[in-house]
């Protein structure tokens, strides 16, 4: 039986519910036996809101631009609600007897609560109460105790796949670890999340293929353990492969939720070296892993799958594979000349020679597979996602286009990611 918590907060019952009854108590608050409230008090709170809200749009998205994409409006309109639901309960505070005062609070703290969970079903970040009660906790084990040097390192003959020659252990555990750790490098990064599959407890111990997987902007590698449900889907996938998954590595490229150094190496940081060279050196000398270059992934969503393009062709000797999950064009901070301005000092030439859709119109990579998601109602990038595409494609890149239901949002990153798994298994050895 499905339990309450495993409900979907993005779609079904709950939402249509909470939206109900988000309208519903604004109504509420909005009702009142006196003319001066209704000709005078809601007409005022109701223009002041929206005035509010639409500087707000304004504000972030032609001043303080802290990302390329504008606010959504359902989140602009959820914020005006909740906003207005707060002042009517504070007006309706100063008279009446204390029940209804309680009831004002209580029908605001509705409103907001309705305007999360719409802005939550509309981003697909929290899929149940359950992702919401797991931020509360905390079952990522130490490094150095889940990644003990191995005794033993199961071989593969040249040519060969480790679903070949694996055999599942009879204690091997049923789930993998979780773990953090800092990977130091010139970029002054955060703490990336590691995940290894129960493959890695064996002994021997099998050199696993790695991912290296990137969050959006904002965004924060804990990201895809919270909304991307990374460790479930992994334990799941391993569970369909007797122990085996990649190993996943999920580093920061961000150094800040809302920074965006654009994965190069420019005025805004050393992302691109950290990326290329440190997290993978890192890796190889901290890990049991296939070190072939066909056995490493960089995968990433938005802002993260525009850089997994970027390292893909900037750096073809580390990386062999690459999953883009809706990335955009180009990097870019809104506009190609505030990009080529905020990174290399407006040197268009400079920034011409790391874009990868110049890299990929001039050379050619016919060694590297990928694969490009895009969101069937992604209205900012599913064109740009198609373009992309077409420049892997006559680049000679062994290139597949996955187009899911849904925008530029957890309901088709979370998709886009396990179900190219199975294409990821076949290429890296996990499957024959």
């Amino acid at each position: 039986m499905l339990s309450p918590l495993d409900l979907s907060l993005i779609n079904g019952p709950i939402p249509l519910t909470a939206t109900t009854a988000g309208v519903l108590a604004l109504v509420a608050l909005a009702i009142r036996k006196n003319r001066t409230w209704w000709t005078r008090t809601v007409p005022a709170l109701v223009l002041a809101c929206a005035a509010t809200t639409t500087g707000l749009k304004l504000l972030v998205d032609h001043v303080w631009k802290p990302w390329p994409e504008p606010l959504p409006v359902i989140l602009t309109l959820w914020v005006g609600a909740a906003l207005l639901a707060v002042c009517l309960a504070v007006a309706r505070l100063r008279a009446g007897r204390w029940y209804w005062r309680l009831l004002s609070v209580v029908l605001a703290l509705v409103v907001m609560t309705s305007a999360f969970t719409a802005s939550n079903a509309h981003f697909g970040f929290y899929p149940t109460s359950r992702a919401v009660l797991e931020l509360f906790t905390n079952n990522r084990v130490d490094l150095d105790e889940a990644a003990k040097p191995a005794s033993s390192v199961l071989e593969v003959p040249a040519g060969g796949k480790l679903a070949d020659v694996w055999q599942k252990p009879a204690d091997l555990p049923k789930k993998g670890t979780v773990s953090e750790a800092s990977i130091p490098g010139a970029f002054k990064a955060r703490p990336a999340w590691i995940y290894l599959p129960p493959a890695y407890a064996a002994t021997p111990r099998p050199r696993l293929p790695v991912v290296v997987l990137l969050p959006g902007q904002p965004g924060s590698p804990r990201d895809w353990f919270d909304a991307g449900r990374l460790t479930e889907r992994l334990d799941a996938f391993a569970r369909e492969h007797d122990g085996l998954a990649p190993i996943v590595v999920v580093a920061d490229q961000l150094g800040a939720r809302m920074a965006n150094p654009l994965c190069l190496d420019s005025k805004l940081g050393q992302s691109e070296t950290y990326l290329a060279r440190e997290v993978p050196e890192w890796i190889k000398r901290r890990l049991t892993v296939d070190e072939r270059r066909e056995a490493w992934t960089i995968a990433g969503l938005s802002q993260g799958g525009t850089c997994a393009v970027q390292l893909a062709v900037r750096a073809p000797d580390v990386y062999g594979n690459f999953i883009n999950l809706t990335g955009q064009r180009e990097p870019t901070l809104g506009s190609r000349a505030e990009t080529v301005k905020a990174a290399f000092g407006g040197d268009e030439a400079a920034f011409t020679r790391v874009n990868p859709m110049d890299i990929l119109a001039r050379e050619r990579f016919p060694r590297t597979a990928g694969v490009i998601v895009a969101g069937r109602d992604d209205a900012l990038y599913r064109q740009a996602d198609a373009e992309v595409f077409e420049a892997c494609r006559r680049a000679g890149v062994d290139v597949l286009w996955k187009e899911l239901p849904g925008g530029h949002d957890w309901n088709v990153w979370r998709p886009g990611l396990y179900d190219s798994l199975p294409w990821l298994a076949a290429r890296t050895g996990l499957s024959r």
